[in-house]
């Protein structure tokens, strides 16, 4: 009976000992399994932060880049994937529009009779340039002032002599050959109370001169990039973009003194330059 007893108790330890390393077998593979776990997180963790931060290197072997950019550079140098340079040219043309602005002044003891002073000499004066071939649409009135006159003997009371109106009108001029004596009959049809207050030459039709500009402009900088590319022993590409600058020139005025009724302006248009400047970016190889 004892020895069954004593079979029995070693058959139970030997039971148990096969159950702990059962148990600890499974421990260990599962810890192994949550190593294993741990480190493809870690590494995907590392490679979406490789990603986000500019990109995955090749091997070395391939001689190539992943960039997180494909854009041309745009600065002057040749080192990245193209080549951003400006040019730019001048082209002159003779101004081909002269603006006259001037005003009939009248004064008159009411405020209705220097009114109609006024308006009778700025009627003559438009009549004038209309005769001389300036069109309606060239023509505007544009400004009207009314203001009282006073006598300032005794600036302490002074005194009210009448009234004074002036009226302003602007003109174009689109003849220039004509222009000088165009100006001299209308200041002659307005009399003493026209005043001229400045004329000035401008160059409008731009169109032409732009364009022969335009050309230039890019063809100096495809010059400037072909010299680069040289330098840089690589070839220049295609066009990948371009923007322009316009500079149109603005009007010259011109010093007119006093004239006499009938005087004729003398007008020597000289010339006026459009500026065209250009930014190209090229591909380069």
């Amino acid at each position: 009976m004892s020895d069954d007893n004593d079979m029995r108790s070693h058959t139970d330890l030997t039971d148990s000992r096969t159950i702990s390393a059962v148990t600890a077998a499974a421990v260990t593979r599962r810890r192994t399994l949550l190593v294993l776990l741990a480190v493809i997180a870690l590494t995907g963790v590392y490679l979406v932060g490789a990603v986000s931060s500019g990109g995955l290197r090749a091997s070395a072997s391939t001689g190539t880049t992943t960039s997180s950019s494909a854009q041309p550079s745009t600065s002057g140098g040749v080192g990245g994937p193209g080549i951003t340079v400006s040019g730019t040219a001048d082209v002159a043309g003779t101004p081909d529009t002269l603006r006259l602005d001037l005003s009939v002044v009248a004064t008159a003891t009411s405020v209705t009779e220097a009114l109609g002073k006024a308006n009778g000499a700025a009627g003559a004066v438009q009549k004038s340039l209309l005769g001389s071939g300036v069109t309606k649409k060239d023509l505007q009135t544009s400004g009207l002032n009314i203001g009282p006159r006073y006598d300032y003997a005794n600036p302490g009371a002074p005194r009210l002599t009448g009234f004074e109106v002036s009226e302003s009108l602007s003109a174009k001029l689109r003849d220039l050959r004509r222009a000088g004596d165009a100006i001299g009959k209308a200041v002659g049809a307005g009399g003493n109370a026209v005043r001229v207050n400045g004329v000035s030459l401008d160059l409008e039709e731009t169109g032409a001169l732009v364009s022969v500009a335009r050309g230039a402009a890019f063809a100096d900088a495809r010059n400037k990039a072909e010299q680069y590319a040289r330098a840089a022993g690589r070839s220049l590409g295609e066009v990948v973009s371009v923007a322009e600058s316009v500079a149109n020139p603005s009007p010259i005025s011109m010093a007119v003194d006093a004239l006499p009724a009938t005087a004729k302006v003398p007008v020597q248009p000289g010339s006026q330059n459009v500026s065209v400047t250009v930014t190209v970016v090229f591909s380069m190889s």
